[in-house]
Formats: structure tokens, C-alpha cells, sequence
């Protein structure tokens, strides 16, 4: 099916299944595998997300794609109603049986729109509540009172389920009010193929600490670069590794001029966007991610498949991806120092490092195999299909 084309009428045996998504290159790198796991089991799935380049991929792999339009800041009223009228729109016209919605903006324009047109079954990924829910409230809220109010409307179905990464942002909306205990499910993160990262022994040479990381402030970028300047000296030799790049839609990101800066320093090396990350891992020995928040950051799922040491932030999510202590080690988020003496203690220890490795592996093999996830996924959509 081209973009945008209405589907054929409902008369098979195939049930109809519509995820939405923001951006097409996160439902590539975060949902495509649960899609085509999917289709093999005879759903007929179809993918909204907005244009993009990613989008040709998304057809190539034989799945049906529907453009909507969707803007990142959500900051003009007008286009936000046209995200929500469009979504609606398309739920009327291609009536699938079941809408699974991933990320903010999708989860609450979908769940509302999905309400409105009849859809008969609902599943929200709530991949992270985002600042309005995390940051320090003085007095009344009026933009976290608005919010709960959203989600409440999307989160309403009455044959719905709300996935959550991590039991923390389970926990705030239950005290919001915002979901009923039958709709919620915990499921740590969008899964890795563990075929595809696989665990190999640490390369030889000086050791290498590797952040695989969209360039945003709240993903502590700033305090990996600051880490690694207070490291530039140590005997060990350690190298700092960024891979990743900034994202001029993202208000939270670096500019380009301060990534180039980073780069003509030299203190860490910069790759820039890179697809490779098995490979990467695979030339590392410690992965770092200090972020500010997390659903349950899939870099971090990764590099515990790949047999790498973690060193993260004590905060939802981070520390849901690791066994402290066992498979990584814990810093307080926001804190150069402490990250750099924690990444040096694991290069300093190449056994307790190689020993956190295998702990990772072995957390990846029980939690995160992307065949289980899948597995618990169609579960639910089996579970809301009988409810009908």
C-alpha cells in the first residue's frame, strides 16, 4: 500500500492493528520488530507516524504507512488540534481494531481520538512522562493539572491497557488518578535481538567508555564531556567515546557549534550519528549513559546484551536497566564528578568490569530478549481482542 492510501474494507480473518508514533525513525529502532513479529502472526499492521526519510523503509519492509501531521513542540494550538482532527480522521476511515500509541504526544492525541472514533481496543506505551511530571512543583501546577487531564481523557478507554517501563512513572499516574490497576503492565523496555548484540570479549588496548546517545542536555552529554576532562589525565589511559549527534529539533540539544567545539578539543572523541552500535560496544568496554530520566533507555539495554559494564544515574529508568552493583554502578545524576570517578574505577578493574559484563548479559538473556517482549505484547492484544 503507498502512503496515505485508504485500506481495503475489514472482510478476512486479519485483525487490523495501527501503531502510532511520532517520529518514524524511533518506531524503526524502538517497535519495528514487535510490528513484524506481528504481521507473522497474521495481524494486518499498519504504522502513523509523521514524513520523514525513515518512512520509505517503513513501506519497503511491506508494512502500510499513513502520514499525520505532528509537530514536536507542541506549542501552536492550532496544530495540535490537527494532529488530534487527522488521527481521528484516519481511525474513522481505516478502523482498525486495535491502536497501539507510543510516546507522549501520540498516547494522548491517540487515546483521546481513539475514544472518539469507535476504536475497540487501546494500548499506551508510556516510554517516559516527560518534564511536566518530573519536575519540582512549588504551589499549584496548572500545566501538570492540564496534562493529568489529557491523560485521564486518553487513558480512559474502557478496553485499554497503559505499558510502563518502570515502576516509577507507574506510580505517579496511579496517584493522578490517571489509570485503573487492570489497565497497567510493566514491561522494562522495548527489547533487544540478542542475536544482533551479542556478548564478545573486551578488545585489547587502553580502555574505552562509550555513551551512545541522542546530544541532549537532559541525557547528560554535558556532564559525560565534563567526566571525561576531569579523566584526561589518568594512567589508565581511558578514552571517552560520544556517539550520536544534535538535534536541532529538540530544544534540550546542543548546538552544532558546541559539538564541533567538542570535537576540535579532543578530550572525547566524537563520531557523530552512528548505526553501528553492536560493532561500537563491541570496541568498548564500559557504556555510559548519564541522563536525567529515562522510560528504560534502550542503549543501556543494548550495551547489557553486548557484555559491557554500565555506569548511570540513580533515576527512573537508569537504574531499572541495570542490577546495581551486580551488572553496573549507580552516580547521582547531574554529577561530573561522581560519574568520572565511577567510570575510572571500572577501568582501573578490568575483572570487576568483565564480571558486571557477564552480569549484563545474563540480565539482558531473563529481561530484555526482544522475543519475550514481543511475546508479552501479543499477549495483551490477544487479551483486549477477546474483551471486545
Amino acid at each position: 500500500m503507498r502512503d496515505g492510501r485508504e485500506a481495503p474494507e475489514q472482510g478476512g480473518a486479519a485483525r487490523r492493528l495501527l501503531f502510532v508514533v511520532n517520529n518514524p525513525a524511533f518506531f524503526l529502532s524502538h517497535r519495528l520488530p514487535l510490528a513484524l513479529r506481528a504481521k507473522e502472526e497474521g495481524y494486518e499492521v499498519h504504522v502513523a507516524t509523521m514524513n520523514g526519510p525513515s518512512v520509505a523503509r517503513i513501506v519497503e519492509l511491506g508494512l502500510a504507512h499513513h502520514a499525520i501531521p505532528m509537530s514536536r513542540s507542541g506549542k501552536n494550538p492550532v496544530q495540535e488540534i490537527s494532529s488530534l482532527y487527522a488521527l481521528w480522521a484516519l481511525f474513522r476511515r481505516l478502523r482498525p481494531q486495535l491502536v497501539h500509541a507510543v510516546t507522549i504526544k501520540p498516547v494522548l492525541y491517540g487515546g483521546i481520538a481513539a475514544r472518539l472514533a469507535g476504536v475497540p481496543a487501546y494500548v499506551a506505551a508510556i516510554s517516559g512522562l516527560g518534564f511536566i511530571f518530573t519536575r519540582p512543583s512549588r504551589g499549584v501546577d496548572f500545566l501538570r493539572m492540564a496534562a493529568t487531564v489529557l491523560y485521564r481523557l486518553a487513558l480512559g478507554h474502557p478496553n485499554s491497557r497503559v505499558i510502563f517501563q518502570n515502576a516509577n512513572d507507574r506510580d505517579v499516574l496511579r496517584k493522578a488518578g490517571v489509570v485503573r490497576m487492570e489497565q497497567v503492565v510493566l514491561i522494562r523496555g522495548s527489547g533487544v535481538d540478542l542475536d544482533e548484540f551479542q556478548a564478545r570479549p573486551e578488545p585489547e588496548g587502553p580502555p574505552v567508555a562509550i555513551m551512545a546517545a541522542r546530544l541532549l542536555r537532559d541525557k547528560g552529554v554535558l556532564e559525560f564531556v565534563d567526566a571525561a576532562r576531569a579523566a584526561a589525565s589518568d594512567p589508565s589511559g581511558l578514552r571517552w567515546v560520544l556517539a550520536g549527534s544534535p538535534d536541532p529539533g529538540n530544544p534540550a540539544s546542543i548546538s552544532m557549534e558546541q559539538f564541533e567545539r567538542w570535537r576540535q578539543e579532543g578530550v572525547v572523541q566524537c563520531l557523530g550519528e552512528r548505526s553501528d552500535i553492536a560493532d561500537l560496544y563491541g570496541q568498548a568496554h564500559i557504556a555510559v549513559l548519564p541522563s536525567y530520566r529515562e522510560g528504560l533507555p534502550k542503549s543501556l539495554v543494548e550495551a547489557a546484551a553486548c557484555g559491557r559494564a554500565v555506569v548511570t544515574t540513580d533515576v527512573p529508568g537508569c537504574r531499572d536497566a541495570i542490577e546495581p552493583d551486580l551488572s553496573g554502578l549507580l552516580v547521582p545524576a547531574r554529577d561530573a564528578g561522581a560519574l568520572s570517578q565511577a567510570v575510572l574505577r571500572l577501568a582501573r578493574d578490568g575483572d570487576l568490569r568483565r564480571k558486571m559484563g557477564i552480569e549484563g548479559r545474563r540480565l539482558a538473556e531473563r529481561e530484555f530478549d526482544i522475543r519475550k517482549v514481543a511475546q508479552a505484547h501479543l499477549d495483551i492484544y490477544e487479551t483486549l481482542l477477546a474483551d471486545r
